[in-house]
């Protein structure tokens, strides 16, 4: 019997390993799974690689896990923000390396991965710095870059409902990146409102199916707290 359902968050993370790529999903404030940030902060894994829209907010979800000082690179759209100040800390100390990415290269990055695709090319950063030491070539008369996929190791996703087969389904916005990084990881964890019984799920509206979901847990299963996280990895 297939069944993708995790009694908490803290188990569902645990192999987390040191050095993983781990995605995390999110647009600013919305869809940003806390809950799964809490438990890769407890689980103890160094030296990662995050990659995420931006490098989160005052000093929860993400800022509270760069705060840990776990994350030795980070791969982002937007990271700087006006209260962006644990990332801006950590990367004028030096103690994170910092990989600017146009948010949609950075989706379809995710993206090529999910679907196999090894690389392709963009116009999108011809002509600025962010084209440096990169490949370009001229296409149909127009500069193009060429970007690398960007597989993950894990996905950390928030969605709003999902059943034990680990199909998924979103709060409107709340998406964002979530679905091209459950396509692009090699293990997805998604935290979920609420676990559905299966046929419950109408199939048109269902964004990531469940062969792209290995772990589902509900929020509010037993998980430490950010503060208990937090003062635990700084101890």
């Amino acid at each position: 019997m297939i069944d993708k359902y995790w009694p908490d968050t803290a188990s569902a993370l645990a192999d987390v390993s040191d050095g993983a790529v781990v995605g995390i999903g999110g647009f600013g404030n919305a869809g940003v799974p806390e809950d799964l940030i809490d438990a890769l902060i407890a689980s103890g894994a160094r030296e990662l690689t995050l990659v995420s829209n931006n490098a989160g907010n005052a000093e929860i979800g993400l800022a509270a896990l760069l705060k840990t000082g776990r994350v030795a690179r980070i791969v982002c759209s937007f990271p700087r923000q006006p209260d962006s100040w644990v990332f801006n800390d950590l990367y004028r100390q030096g103690r994170i390396e910092l990989e600017l990415c146009p948010q949609g290269t950075l989706a379809e990055r995710l993206r090529a991965a999910g679907a196999g695709i090894g690389a392709f090319y963009t116009p999108t950063g011809y002509g600025t710095p962010l084209a440096q030491h990169k490949e370009t070539r001229e296409i149909g008369g127009r500069g193009q870059v060429l970007e690398y996929a960007l597989p993950l190791d894990y996905a950390l996703v928030k969605a709003e409902r999902g059943d034990r087969w680990g199909n998924l389904v979103y709060r409107r916005l709340a998406r964002n990146f979530g679905p091209v990084m459950a396509t692009a990881a090699r293990r997805t964890v998604a935290s979920v409102s609420e676990l559905v019984p299966l046929g419950t799920l109408d199939p048109e509206a269902i964004v990531s199916p469940g062969i792209y979901v290995d772990r589902l847990v509900v929020r509010g299963a037993a998980a430490p707290s950010a503060a208990e996280s937090l003062a635990g990895a700084l101890a």
